[in-house]
């Protein structure tokens, strides 16, 4: 019997079927996983753009030589990843970003405000809160001393219930005292809460964004898939006297987020 390749490797037990080299597993990788490789690459060609519908099961498998089950469990597998999702009428497609974030803009309602407008319901759940003292590159960037004591706090955002982002602010701890986990967790929002109780205006925020590796705990929370780069936006935001209040780090979920120019 002829060797086969499929997707870049040399099946050890196959048959042929005409001229199709058909699959029924592999000594390293199991089908279904070369499978779900071969879907990844496709989606992330130059061919493929968010919205696009990708070929029915029933192709994918005649193109590789699989069973139907087996392209469906790829599937399956990318969909819980939120790499694809599935239409009930149209097939399975690539995922339209949720939320469309500005690159440039004023910190007037924060993220509550950006997940309204791009037509979602924000949701948040407080994961960590400390008094803790500023490092050296923190206090540069809120232009205070290095070890001045900051309230530091970290959420995870989602929208319509989906995870997004996972945002980390640091809080010069004289400017809010009395601040606690308590006035965080039913997810008020940060700069309604700063007026509200500090009379602390915000306005202008400057902001950097960069392509990141997240770690092991941020491809959790964020259901991303193995080896995913994120986006994270890098933001300080400053009162009415343009002194820094914030200095805040999002980590985004690229197939969630769009950053967009005004």
């Amino acid at each position: 019997m002829p060797n086969c390749v499929f997707h870049g490797q040399v099946l050890d037990k196959v048959y042929i079927e005409g001229s199709k080299c058909m699959a029924l597993t592999t000594k390293r990788v199991p089908v279904y996983l070369q499978a779900q490789q071969f879907i990844e690459e496709l989606i992330q060609s130059k061919d493929y753009a968010p919205g696009d519908h990708i070929p029915s099961e029933r192709a994918l498998a005649e193109e590789l030589g699989i069973n139907r089950l087996t392209a469906r469990k790829a599937v399956d597998r990318l969909v819980r990843e939120g790499r694809l999702e599935r239409n009930s009428t149209h097939g399975t497609r690539i995922p339209e970003p949720r939320i469309t974030r500005p690159v440039e803009g004023s910190s007037l309602g924060g993220i509550s405000r950006v997940i309204q407008l791009s037509g979602g319901k924000p949701g948040n759940r407080l994961l960590h809160f400390e008094l803790s003292p500023a490092t050296e590159s923190i206090a540069k960037h809120l232009q205070v001393e290095p070890g001045t004591e900051l309230v530091v706090f970290r959420r995870l955002w989602t929208v319509n219930d989906t995870p997004f982002c996972i945002e980390a602010s640091h809080i010069p701890a004289r400017r809010v005292p009395g601040l606690a986990a308590e006035d965080l967790v039913a997810g008020q929002s940060l700069y309604t809460l700063l007026n509200a109780r500090y009379g602390i205006t915000t306005g202008h925020n400057t902001r950097t964004i960069a392509v990141g590796t997240p770690s092991k705990f941020e491809t959790e929370a964020l259901n991303l898939p193995p080896h995913a780069s994120t986006l994270v936006l890098r933001m300080v935001t400053l009162d009415a006297e343009n002194t820094p209040i914030e200095y805040m780090r999002s980590v985004n979920h690229p197939m969630h987020v769009v950053f967009q120019m005004a």
